[in-house]
């Protein structure tokens, strides 16, 4: 049957891609489904800490991944994956568009969505000045002031890109220091337009039609009020867990994805790759997410191989 895979590889961001380039040199027929070609890391303005790589935009890098894997023979699906139920031998898979499709073994790479800050506001002036994308959004802050929620590598990294763009940039971070990599600090500490306000709570998002303030949780210059015309939300992320939740996969008390090292999960025939693993020290990186969903196509190769011989 044409519909019939060895294996359906969910998520096509860079663990996914991985994998169905690694399944592809292994002669696997797969496929993979996925609306975000990249995943997330598509949303990164630039990518600097991949090896033989210096610098790139997140998109191109997952365009070329992408690339790569149709070379490879990838049958990549723009659908998300609603159910997954097994039949006989194989796993029934059904997408959002009503296909399906049977494979043999499957592949998780969901990755993770963005937090939200949850404050009056937020929902109200999305796409109206609150956005979590400064790549996507920061050319519209020409000359503007505006804020940065956040004090990790995501947001110093979209501080740093959103200063050569904006009159005035504030990251409001409710620690008392920036964490993250010390190269993005120090780079985000040397824009002179970038006024970091520490130990501090964005409490509601206020306007008239789009974002003109925000409330903070104590007073900075004498106000408890910001004028910004936009503010970039970027306070971390949290496991997709909405189908492996129904899958039944084992989890941990964050709803990480449970994992041996051969990334194969609680339930037999199912593995998993990528920032939704409790694998790698759960250091989410491209560099990790590729190496997981190498070792999660080596795997299933050998396993399909141990099976075939066995029948």
């Amino acid at each position: 049957m044409e519909n019939i895979y060895d294996i359906a590889i969910i998520g096509a961001g860079p663990a996914g891609l991985s994998a169905s380039i690694y399944a592809g040199r292994y002669k696997l027929k797969n496929i993979v489904f996925g609306k975000q070609i990249g995943g997330t890391i598509a949303d990164a303005h630039k990518v600097c800490n991949y090896p033989g790589v210096e610098d790139i935009t997140g998109l191109e890098l997952g365009t070329r991944m992408y690339e790569q894997a149709k070379k490879n023979g990838a049958n990549i699906s723009p659908e998300s994956v609603v159910s997954v139920e097994r039949e006989g031998d194989f796993f029934k898979l059904e997408t959002d568009n009503k296909k399906e499709i049977l494979a043999k073994t499957i592949i998780l790479a969901t990755g993770t969505k963005r937090n939200k800050l949850a404050v009056p506001g937020e929902d109200e002036y999305l796409g109206k000045g609150v956005s979590y994308c400064a790549t996507c959004d920061a050319m519209f802050c020409k000359e503007k002031v505006v804020g940065v929620v956040g004090g990790s590598n995501a947001a110093t990294m979209a501080a740093t890109m959103l200063a050569d763009i904006a009159k005035q940039v504030y990251i409001i971070y409710r620690g008392n220091e920036l964490r993250g990599e010390p190269a993005w600090i120090d780079d985000v500490k040397s824009k002179k337009n970038v006024e970091i306000i520490l130990n501090t709570v964005v409490t509601a998002i206020e306007g008239d039609g789009t974002v003109e303030r925000v409330k903070l949780s104590k007073e900075f210059n004498g106000s408890q009020y910001l004028n910004v015309s936009a503010l970039f939300i970027e306070i971390g992320t949290e496991p997709n867990a909405d189908l492996p939740v129904k899958l039944g996969v084992e989890l941990d008390e964050k709803q990480y994805i449970i994992v041996k090292d051969d990334q194969s999960t609680s339930i037999e025939g199912i593995w998993a790759a990528g920032d939704a693993t409790t694998n790698s020290n759960k250091l989410q990186q491209v560099v990790t997410a590729v190496g997981e969903g190498a070792v999660a196509a080596n795997s299933i190769y050998y396993y399909l191989k141990e099976d075939s011989s066995r029948h």
